[in-house]
């Protein structure tokens, strides 16, 4: 009998840990994506202002 429950509790333990690791898993991977995605805004925004920049100066130089 206590063999038994303890089985039972060593099982429920196991997936429980196997339930933890994949969460932290799923958890580093939401933040590999976070930091991939706001570096690709952030090299498209610099590309936008860049264009911008450059627009402004072509047509300062286009006035004079």
């Amino acid at each position: 009998n206590n063999q038994l429950l303890r089985a039972l509790q060593e099982s429920a333990a196991s997936e429980l840990a196997a339930r933890m690791t994949a969460m932290n898993n799923a958890s580093d991977n939401a933040s590999d994506l976070v930091k991939t995605l706001t570096l690709s805004y952030n090299k498209a925004r610099q590309a936008a202002i860049t264009q911008e920049i450059l627009e402004v100066v072509g047509g300062a130089e286009a006035l004079g």
